[in-house]
């Protein structure tokens, strides 16, 4: 993608919602699907179903899509057992890159991702060879309209939260995993809202290639995120600009 920066991925991602707003669907249901099964159906006492409750509410996802979600998780209707796997691998330019997948058959996701990165110039590459590049943590974006720096801060950090990391095009917010879904009840309630809130893999450092590459990346991203099985792809690469 153009930069590495967290905030243009996501500007890229919404010029395409449209286009692929039944894929997003897919995607939160399956989510909703394996969080219901493990934490039950009720969102009062499943917190990570209550943000991705929200989550789905702010996609415009039917109350029907929703409740068929919930239901599979918790049996009451009859549905596949999703699975998520993390692949991990190199894109062009020596780009690292993450790919987590939600699948019903792990073979058939493998084999996907593996076809994607060969023949638009990466390798998949076996498990550990890139993580350690990437800090596994909770992540928030939030846009300097939605919220001032001090109540930000104040909200976040006596929600559990890690960071306020403030930049020109807004705020991010990072935390551990387990936080998460406090800090996102949390900002709800506050008022607060966000442009992007997932459990993110978030480079650690970073891989400066140039236009070309950058392109290269951006066919790949795309590629991988038409895979039905591949729910968020991450990379550490940084462009000129």
């Amino acid at each position: 993608m153009a930069g590495h920066s967290k905030w243009a991925k996501l500007k890229h991602f919404k010029g395409l919602v449209d286009a692929k707003r039944g894929k997003i669907f897919s995607r939160i249901s399956r989510d909703i699907t394996i969080t219901a099964k493990a934490g039950g159906g009720d969102p009062n006492m499943n917190p990570r179903l209550r943000t991705l409750l929200l989550k789905a509410r702010e996609s415009n996802m039917p109350a029907d899509n929703i409740d068929r979600a919930i239901k599979k998780g918790t049996g009451e209707l009859p549905g596949v057992v999703f699975e998520d796997a993390i692949y991990e691998g190199y894109g062009p330019g020596g780009v690292a890159m993450m790919v987590k997948v939600t699948t019903d058959n792990k073979n058939r996701a493998a084999a996907a991702v593996r076809s994607v990165f060969t023949r638009y110039g990466g390798n998949l590459a076996g498990a550990g060879a890139v993580a350690f590049q990437f800090l596994h943590a909770g992540q928030f974006l939030i846009g300097k309209d939605n919220t001032t720096e001090d109540k930000l801060m104040e909200v976040a950090l006596d929600a559990g939260a890690d960071d306020v990391i403030t930049t020109e095009e807004g705020f991010e917010v990072r935390c551990d995993i387990h936080a998460f879904d406090k800090i996102a009840q949390a900002l709800e309630e506050a008022g607060i809202k966000t442009d992007s809130s997932e459990i993110a893999y978030i480079p650690t450092n970073t891989v400066p290639v140039d236009e070309t590459v950058a392109a290269s990346i951006e066919k790949l991203h795309d590629a991988l995120d038409e895979i039905d099985d591949v729910q968020q792809v991450f990379s550490n690469e940084e462009t000129p600009g």
